[in-house]
């Protein structure tokens, strides 16, 4: 039996809302967009502009120290990665670390290593606006 329905087909892929370009491309790392950070016995602020970012890269620690990564929002902070080590001796313990953040107004995230040796290395970019708007790697335009 025919019907005279017309019965709509909802196409939901990554073309059909305009965006063939995949997460994982869209959020590499580009030399023109991309900032690198080191923090050795020191606090250095990764990022403070509203946003979301992209931060990967390795944490080191030895015995009876710690290195971290806290975010702010200028009167407290939270501890979002952390590594520590609590025996005496020479372990060394690396990690690798690779997240997004999302950072409002106001707030900073910062990497903290309280010993000569530890280290946190890594890579940061801004991936998207606060009002989640895309931010292609610096130098891709895709077609």
């Amino acid at each position: 039996m025919a019907q005279n329905v017309i019965v709509p087909i909802v196409d939901l892929t990554r073309a059909a809302e305009g965006s063939t370009v995949p997460e994982n491309l869209q959020t590499a790392l580009s030399f023109g967009s991309q900032t690198a950070f080191s923090a050795n016995n020191s606090t250095v602020v990764i990022a403070n502009t509203a946003g979301f970012y992209r931060i990967y890269g390795i944490m080191t620690c030895v015995a009876n120290r710690e290195s971290k990564i806290e975010l702010s929002d200028g009167l407290s902070t939270k501890t979002i990665l952390s590594l520590r080590i609590n025996s005496p001796g020479s372990v060394d313990l690396n990690q690798l670390f690779d997240f997004t953040v999302f950072l409002e107004s106001g707030d900073s995230i910062s990497a903290i290593s309280n010993d000569a040796n530890n280290y946190i290395n890594g890579s940061s970019r801004q991936i998207a606006d606060t009002n989640g708007n895309l931010i292609n790697p610096s130098g891709f335009n895709p077609q």
